[in-house]
């Protein structure tokens, strides 16, 4: 006897109940996802300020050196500590400026968190987003860090430059695709992110 395969119909899903019907179709996963969250790095805010580095090392050596190598002044002990204390201050002026900001950068807004002692965040939703730029100069391409400028139409946040960012192209890149998408979920058909600096051409649906 002869074994007949029954003719293979459609494929069926695990979950079809018994009339044959489909799963219906999940909606989609718009869960928050975070693309960058910290301050900008240190060694962006060294290649931009390195000249308070220089500013505070001469404060504190100088002194030094006019003290106790060439003889030529006569400090008291207070006057040569302060003098020392300030240069201290005025070398980690960079390191201070990087951790007065924070970013929190996802798939819908951008955070922005500011102060040291006392702390405001303001939000910027990426519809609001007109157009998008990345810079970066000779010392940050070798240092690894950029600029992230987001041009809006938010009245508290009309132009945003995001310094400091670790490898900002991908950055760039993967922000400038999402804002055309969460405009076109709000009916905006047309946006030039051109990163030029100019504001985009926006046209609603």
């Amino acid at each position: 006897m002869t074994n007949v395969n029954p003719t293979p119909g459609p494929a069926r899903h695990a979950n079809d109940d018994l009339t044959g019907d489909p799963e219906p179709h999940k909606p989609a996963d718009d869960r928050e996802q975070i693309y960058f969250e910290g301050s900008p790095m240190l060694r962006g805010e060294l290649a931009r300020g390195w000249i308070w580095v220089l500013l505070g090392l001469a404060i504190i050596v100088v002194p030094l050196l006019t003290q106790f190598v060439w003889k030529k002044s006569d400090f008291a002990g207070w006057m040569l500590a302060a003098t020392i204390a300030i240069g201290f201050v005025v070398v980690l002026i960079p390191w201070i400026k990087s951790k007065t900001v924070a970013y929190k950068i996802t798939n819908y807004r951008i955070d922005v968190e500011k102060g040291l002692l006392s702390k405001r965040i303001d939000t910027l939703e990426l519809w609001h987003v007109e157009d998008i730029r990345m810079s970066q100069s000779f010392l940050d391409r070798i240092l690894g860090v950029g600029t992230v400028t987001v041009f809006s139409h938010d009245d508290t946040t009309p132009q945003l430059p995001m310094r400091g960012l670790p490898h900002p192209r991908p950055l760039y890149e993967t922000l400038k695709q999402r804002v055309i998408a969460v405009k076109r979920q709000r009916g905006v058909v047309k946006m030039d992110v051109g990163g030029h600096g100019g504001h985009g051409d926006m046209t609603n649906s």
